[in-house]
């Protein structure tokens, strides 16, 4: 049974139009029955609420054991703010946050990290919108580690595809868990989506119709975790 929070952040999704049913093609060319666009928040309230769901997640599963946030340019940039300002509001844990840029600078402050500088023996939390294949992760922890001595102790997602990893019918939170140590963590993942948007309506509308359903079924079939 899913608990009122996550409940809430699907819904909030939703009604953010972050979370959209329909037919889309995906980045790697593959035709998926929905869609996660974390660059829909666009307002101050809405980024706030998400940076409020982000450090709720974190501070439950690894209250003071973790130092910074991470957040991978670009979509990882706003989350390591917003749920670093949540987690010194409303959770008494002032910690850092840094994220990357594309492009190392040659000039001013220069390198390829913005923000808090990591030190030796700091543990780290990376936080990501969405994880499908976990390449992001694959090129961000080399990168943390190359930086400073750091432990990278978990990576939070707003949803968990659920999707078969790179080596197998594993999924790619479970493959990343094991591959670096980490622990995972999604704020929701697509079987809670369906099971709190299947059969109900949401602002006087049915978001997800049968027609999603069965796509969304069919698509899990065929890529889905075991």
């Amino acid at each position: 049974m899913l608990d009122d929070r996550t409940r809430e952040y699907v819904e909030f999704m939703v009604r953010c139009e972050v979370l959209s049913f329909g037919d889309f093609v995906g980045k790697s060319g593959r035709r998926m029955p929905y869609f996660v666009n974390a660059g829909r928040y666009r307002t101050g309230e809405q980024i706030g609420q998400l940076g409020r769901y982000y450090a709720a997640a974190i501070d439950q599963r690894f209250g003071s054991k973790v130092d910074v946030l991470f957040g991978p340019a670009y979509k990882g940039i706003p989350l390591a703010v917003t749920t670093s300002i949540a987690l010194a509001e409303h959770h008494g844990r002032d910690i850092g946050f840094c994220f990357d840029r594309k492009e190392a600078k040659d000039h001013g402050e220069g390198g390829s990290l913005i923000g808090h500088r990591l030190v030796d023996g700091e543990r780290v939390v990376i936080v990501e919108d969405v994880t499908t294949a976990g390449t992001s992760v694959r090129e961000t922890v080399p990168l943390l580690r190359a930086t400073a001595d750091v432990e990278v102790v978990g990576l939070v997602v707003g949803v968990d595809r659920r999707e078969r990893g790179t080596t197998g019918e594993r999924s790619a939170l479970d493959e990343l868990a094991d591959e670096f140590g980490l622990t995972t963590l999604a704020l929701a993942t697509i079987d809670d989506i369906v099971e709190h948007l299947g059969d109900r309506e949401l602002d006087g509308r049915r978001v997800l119709g049968d027609d999603d359903l069965a796509r969304i079924a069919a698509y899990r079939a065929e890529h889905g975790a075991r």
